[in-house]
């Protein structure tokens, strides 16, 4: 019988699982799924589970008229020690448990692949889970353990997702060399600095290798994030008056349009006092339309659609000079051209925090940009052009590589199995 270990990418906004044959040496299947999970509206019955993952949750979501409980970047709660559980039919979810559901989806559907229970697997991290904070990237670490545990895993290592991407570009290479790899995803961006050999593949003590590793907690959902908060919430009062008064008119606080410029924290409205606020807002603005939308959107629970258009946006805008942005949905109607030199002033900000952590990367482990002989950028968002345009000008004598943006990562953790031996 074949021995198979799993290689695991578990991201903000997609994961990944490679399946990898222990006796062939080979990458058999890779499966991706968005991360994501949909609780129905009403429990099941039997054994049935209450939810469902991957794009089978966007399909149920909107079937259901997007009445059941939605979650998305879950990754994202891993460090966050404020989060301690959520109560979804009246059964109790700490993060472990939501991240446990996405990682036994994955391994369901690989052991279905290879026809046995695969219990082994590498499983990739962020350099940092939150910005160089120790104390919560030990909670982020134990929290992932545990839910590796939870979905069937019992031989567990982890490996920085930037070394997986690097030594999935490694089998490409012809020859020796020092590699600055880049993985950008929607919650991080992570840098690895290492030297790539092809007659060094899969083999075991590669710690001499690795000359830098470092990241900073900001990625596609911060771009997705501004564009909420300069293109999407006009269309919901941002600039809305209300008479605060009799002749005294004041702007809705901008407090409110912050909170649905991350879907995540949308939960935000379901307080009894904010959702008051909100109506009493709405009746002394005289009933503003662009203000009712922001009730739809909340009642309805429409958070995750607007994303999916914004995200739209943004991978027109990768390789378009204009892209529409879009949304109609129960009344609400957004319909607006972006200008590709509009999108990269909303995220300009973003993208010099990216830049600037960079340039302390190679001042702070003393690398030489000459010495680099390629880059390798991986994730969604290093197809942003603005992105890819900070390693052209720190690197102009290289050219920017990339593989599968959404599989690299996944194939070089299953590629990892030397993390296995000697114990």
């Amino acid at each position: 019988m074949n021995k198979f270990l799993y290689g695991i990418d578990f991201g903000t906004t997609n994961s990944a699982l490679a399946i990898y044959n222990e006796e062939t040496k080979e990458i058999q299947h890779t499966i991706i799924i968005p991360s994501l999970i949909y609780f129905y509206e009403q429990q099941r019955s039997g054994i049935a589970p209450d939810y469902v993952v991957g794009q089978e949750a966007i399909s149920a979501y909107l079937n259901e008229q997007m009445s059941g409980r939605f979650i998305k970047s879950v990754k994202q709660i891993l460090s966050r020690s404020s989060f301690t559980e959520t109560r979804i039919h009246n059964k109790r979810y700490n993060a472990s448990d939501l991240v446990a559901i996405i990682l036994k989806e994955l391994k369901s559907r690989a052991d279905k692949l290879i026809g046995q229970d695969c219990r082994k697997a590498v499983i990739g991290r962020p350099v940092f889970f939150d910005d160089d904070n120790v104390q919560k990237d030990t909670l982020a670490q134990t929290r992932l353990s545990k839910a590796a545990e939870l979905a069937g895993f019992r031989e567990v290592r982890f490996q920085f997702e930037p070394i997986g991407a690097a030594f999935a570009y490694e089998r490409t290479l012809q020859k020796k060399e020092n590699v600055l790899v880049a993985d950008l995803g929607g919650g991080t961006t992570d840098f690895t600095y290492l030297v790539l050999d092809p007659e060094k593949a899969g083999s075991k003590d590669r710690k001499n290798d690795m000359m830098a590793t470092g990241g900073i907690y900001i990625g596609g959902d911060s771009f997705d994030a501004a564009f909420m908060w300069e293109k999407g919430t006009p269309y919901f009062g941002k600039h809305t008056q209300y008479e605060a008064t009799p002749g005294k008119r004041l702007t809705v606080p901008k407090s409110l349009f912050a909170n649905i410029c991350s879907w995540e924290q949308m939960n935000f409205f379901n307080g009894q006092r904010i959702k008051k606020d909100i109506e009493d807002y709405y009746y002394f603005s005289g009933k503003d339309r662009q203000f009712k939308n922001l009730i739809t959107l909340i009642e309805h629970n429409l958070g995750y659609s607007v994303f999916r258009c914004i995200e739209k946006t943004k991978i027109t805008l990768s390789n378009a000079d204009t892209a529409r942005f879009a949304y109609h949905e129960m009344d609400i109607d957004i319909e607006e051209d972006v200008p590709l030199s509009v999108y990269e002033q909303i995220i300009a900000k973003d993208v010099t925090r990216i830049a600037n952590y960079l340039d302390e990367f190679i001042s702070h482990n003393k690398i030489e940009p000459s010495n680099v002989d390629s880059i390798f950028l991986t994730g969604g968002t290093s197809m942003v052009g603005s992105v890819q345009n900070i390693f052209k000008e720190k690197f102009p004598h290289v050219n920017l590589n990339s593989g599968d943006n959404f599989k690299s990562v996944a194939t070089g953790l299953a590629y990892s199995g030397y993390l296995f031996e000697g114990e």
